[in-house]
């Protein structure tokens, strides 16, 4: 097993998880803080599910290399464990935060204010 293929593997399987989550859960905000429109929103979710899914199978692939592949002298210092761990977090998140958002209610859709408008307290 070559550690070093199984671990940059790992991190680009961990890279598209981070991608995952902002793309599903956060695209709102992201598109927020960029002062996107609607339709700029929907695109920064479908290029972001896109970019994690290309993302990811290549990290399996990388993996699947990795553990086929022989082992290498400079291998042995090499450790997956804490890759694996962190990977094991990140899909937890994942699976807290998909619960999180069925169980909410619905929130009302704030109205934005244009240019010029005041708030009447």
């Amino acid at each position: 097993m070559r550690k070093r293929t199984v671990r940059n593997g790992m991190r680009l399987v961990m890279a598209a998880l981070i991608l995952i989550i902002l793309a599903s859960f956060y695209h709102d905000a992201l598109s927020d803080i960029f002062s996107l429109s609607y339709a700029a929103e929907n695109r920064v979710y479908s290029l972001g599910i896109f970019w994690a899914t290309a993302i990811g199978c290549y990290g399996v692939v990388l993996v699947a290399f990795g553990f086929v592949l022989s082992s290498q002298r400079r291998d042995e210092s090499i450790r997956i464990m804490p890759t694996f761990l962190i990977i094991s977090l990140l899909i937890g998140l994942f699976f807290y935060l998909l619960t999180a958002s069925i169980n909410d209610p619905a929130r009302p859709e704030q109205k934005r204010l244009r240019p010029g408008e005041t708030i009447t307290i």
